[in-house]
């Protein structure tokens, strides 16, 4: 099952309204994931800086005085903003490295969610509304957003096994589906010096695409390459700091929708996921081609498409 949600936005008067709209498609979907939930937003980018979001189980011990005792073993100033069991850590760009490996000396049970000048990811046990509620997400801002709702069918119930998956700067991935080679992958990403820390095997999607960009890849080429390097049947919402992409394996057996306007384009696991969404009646809607690239770029044409060969 699973749920996937995402909207990229083109139209800037908007984007007060992302998180609000993002939660309200994200709990529709929860009959197709009620166990956890999780949504990556992009916005308020800190150039120089970077957000590295945390989560604690118990995060009244663990952030308390997080960012001067992390501050203080990377010799960097730090600040923090904590909401419910997660953090926002504001570190400068060069230090993230450091960051995390003090991170793991001074508050092991910390865990990082995702790292980047504008993403931040939320995700945690409990039904989509549930999780949406305790981060407040309807009231965020930002330009670009996905989201997923999870049923764990091969793995445990858990905070680190809820998606979004971010293993590169700015980036993330939710999916639905199951990769059938993802154990060779993750190794030959580790020695690749990809960072990978679940057995997720959407993690490793995530760090495929990653590894793929960091070798000067673009998103549609990454995720073209995909087709080729990755077992079994999954549909990738991904995002990075500037674009939005999607794309289904050669079969397509899990269900997806697209929709698009002047001013957004989104994606639904199911259509009744976008049906509140403005304009939706005037809108362009179509099922995403089986093998077919679709991406979004901020910092180029508005929308693109590449068919595989």
């Amino acid at each position: 099952m699973c749920g996937i949600v995402g909207l990229f936005l083109k139209d800037p008067s908007l984007e007060s309204r992302l998180g609000d709209m993002l939660t309200d498609m994200l709990i529709t979907m929860t009959d197709r994931g009620p166990d956890s939930a999780g949504i990556a937003i992009y916005r308020d980018e800190t150039p120089g800086r970077v957000k590295m979001t945390v989560q604690s189980d118990t995060p009244d011990d663990d952030f308390a005085q997080l960012d001067t005792e992390l501050g203080s073993s990377i010799g960097k100033s730090i600040t923090m903003r904590v909401i419910d069991t997660h953090a926002v850590l504001d570190i400068p760009s060069d230090s993230v490295t450091t960051a995390r490996a003090a991170l793991g000396t001074i508050r092991p049970n910390v865990r990082v969610m995702s790292y980047g000048e504008t993403l931040e990811i939320y995700k945690e046990v409990g039904l989509p509304k549930d999780v949406a509620a305790r981060f407040e997400l309807s009231k965020m801002h930002g330009t670009h957003g996905i989201g997923h709702t999870r049923m764990a069918t091969e793995s445990a119930v858990t905070t680190m096994g809820a998606h979004p998956f971010n293993t590169g700067a700015d980036q993330c991935l939710v999916h639905n589906g199951s990769l059938s080679n993802h154990n060779a992958l993750r190794r030959k990403l580790r020695r690749e010096g990809v960072h990978i820390e679940t057995m997720n095997d959407t993690e490793v999607g995530a760090a495929y695409l990653t590894w793929r960009m960091q070798n000067g890849a673009t998103l549609g080429e990454a995720l073209q390459s995909s087709l080729d390097d990755l077992d079994g049947f999954f549909t990738f919402v991904v995002g990075t700091k500037d674009g939005f992409g999607v794309v289904r394996d050669p079969i397509a057996c899990k269900p997806a929708v697209m929709a698009e306007t002047d001013q957004y384009v989104a994606f639904g696991s199911e259509y009744r996921a976008l049906v509140n969404l403005p304009g939706i009646e005037q809108a362009r809607v179509w099922e995403p081609e089986p093998a077919t690239v679709y991406f979004w770029s901020h910092n180029a044409a508005p929308t693109a498409t590449e068919k595989a060969a």
